[in-house]
């Protein structure tokens, strides 16, 4: 279930909906495809470029979890810094994801796409050379910036590539099975690479791959640019409301809710989430259109991305915990758990649209989370002496549950809103969903933290799912009483 599959594609969409008719060459060339009475063969380039960009960073979410025990003895870390290595990155693609499809559209597809790739494998190599644990979350910092430009610049190059419908619609689809499968192949490639030549080549592994898309895209055409407002204000109180929040969960976990620190971090995320809403409600294009947040079939689906993300990969950042730290399991062998889940994910997100089409998206996204919820009490009797094949199967219902619901409320929020804000909207899911992984990390790695600081602990773990479970249950529960009964395709 990536983070970034089902909605980015409506943002790419937004982000290049009127690149078509802003480059008047390409439209000669369509025009004259159609005289001939032959179809348009567009470089497939673009699309390696686009398709190789997600892939890596896709690959690099997962990868990194199962390095995070790799990493802590290699730099000495205790669980604070492995939970920042991770919320480091991804508060950051959260954050930014709010307004990175303008500056694609201000500078061009291309180039803020090059931007992304180039700064992401930079950031990769100060990665792989880190000295601390400090270095290394200032450097998954940048990464996460360049992640935030990578993706809806991808999609936006995919689009300005292929005006003929079905050729776009299959290079999506394509950009969004590679997306699938590197998930997949994430924990099992970077169990490999830590048990071979260490943790450090799981960033390394991102260079080749970067300067394969830089030479790549210099075979692309320029891409058009159209005036795109930035909310700089807004995005700059986003990013203070969001790194205060998980300030706060992290270090009030550890060292205690009353510390300064702490108390400084909640503040800063209560000045900057009301400065967000003033800068919102005045600026004249703003990043979050606040009537949106006031509509009930917006707030919903909103919501549920929220708790199911939260849940799914507060999951993940456990469960690699416990293959390492409390199974004994190697890096290799813990990826390797993770297969049967995301191929169960790969094949449920194909048949989660023709479900909703025959019973309704209201009972799809109710039902996925309830499974999703179920799977969350099926963690709670795991011990060291559970068979492993039964924590495999236990866990089955966590994919499906996942990848049942986000295809369904990811429809419902988007017909929910206007066309005009539909690019608003999925960026406003993107950032929620990544936000929910982000805060759950943050929380279930503070409950996950035996006594002296640096163990795992078991009890932790079960307070940590059963307080999802009991979440997906009453969001659930919100979906199936407020949802309209016709939500049907």
């Amino acid at each position: 279930m990536s983070p970034t599959t089902l909605t980015d594609t409506d943002t790419g969409d937004r982000h290049t909906r009127a690149e078509p008719t802003a480059d008047p060459s390409a439209a000669r060339s369509a025009r004259a495809s159609s005289d001939v009475g032959a179809e348009q063969r567009p470089s497939p380039f673009a699309l390696v470029a686009a398709l190789l960009g997600f892939t890596v960073i896709s690959i690099d979410v997962s990868a990194v979890n199962i390095a995070l025990p790799s990493i802590r003895s290699s730099l000495h870390s205790g669980m604070t810094g492995l939970q920042w290595v991770v919320d480091a990155y991804t508060l950051m693609l959260a954050a930014l994801m709010l307004s990175a499809g303008a500056l694609a559209d201000r500078t061009g597809a291309r180039r803020a796409y090059a931007w992304g790739v180039t700064l992401f494998t930079l950031a990769s190599l100060a990665c792989a050379l880190a000295p601390g644990i400090g270095t290394l979350i200032g450097a998954r910092v940048a990464q996460g910036a360049a992640a935030a430009i990578v993706i809806p610049a991808s999609l936006a190059l995919i689009r300005q590539t292929y005006d003929e419908p079905r050729q776009r619609a299959r290079a999506i689809a394509l950009w969004t099975v590679g997306g699938s499968v590197a998930m997949a192949a994430g924990p099992v490639l970077g169990g490999v690479l830590t048990e071979g030549p260490g943790w450090r080549a799981v960033f390394l592994l991102n260079l080749p791959i970067g300067v394969l898309i830089l030479v790549l895209l210099t075979r692309i055409a320029p891409s058009p640019k159209r005036p795109a407002p930035l909310d700089l204000m807004g995005q700059a109180t986003a990013i203070a409301t969001l790194a205060g929040v998980a300030y706060a969960v992290i270090e009030g976990g550890h060292a205690g809710w009353t510390q300064p620190g702490v108390l400084s971090a909640l503040a800063i995320a209560v000045a900057g989430g009301v400065g967000f809403h003033l800068v919102e409600r005045r600026h004249r294009a703003p990043m979050v259109p606040l009537e949106m947040l006031r509509q009930r079939l917006v707030v919903i689906p909103l919501t549920v991305g929220f708790v199911i993300n939260a849940a799914f990969y507060g999951g993940i950042f456990l469960l690699g915990l416990y293959y390492q730290e409390l199974r004994g399991m190697s890096g290799t062998e813990a990826g390797l758990m993770f297969v049967p889940m995301a191929a169960v994910i790969t094949s449920t997100n194909l048949v989660s649209p023709r479900l909703a089409e025959r019973i309704g998206r209201r009972p799809v996204i109710a039902a996925g989370q309830l499974i999703m919820a179920g799977a969350m009490l099926a963690m709670l009797p795991l011990d060291a002496h559970t068979p492993i094949w039964l924590v495999i199967v236990l866990l089955l219902p966590m994919g499906i549950g996942g990848a049942l619901s986000v295809p369904a409320f990811t429809a419902q929020l988007m017909d929910s809103v206007p066309g005009e804000r539909v690019g608003a909207a999925s960026g406003l899911l993107n950032a929620l969903r990544q936000t929910g992984g982000a805060l759950a990390v943050a929380l279930f790695g503070s409950l996950a933290t035996g006594s002296d600081g640096s163990g795992f602990s078991l009890s932790g773990m079960r307070t940590g799912v059963l307080a999802e479970a009991v979440l997906l249950a009453a969001t659930a529960a919100v979906a199936w009483w407020l949802l309209p009964r016709d939500t049907k395709r």
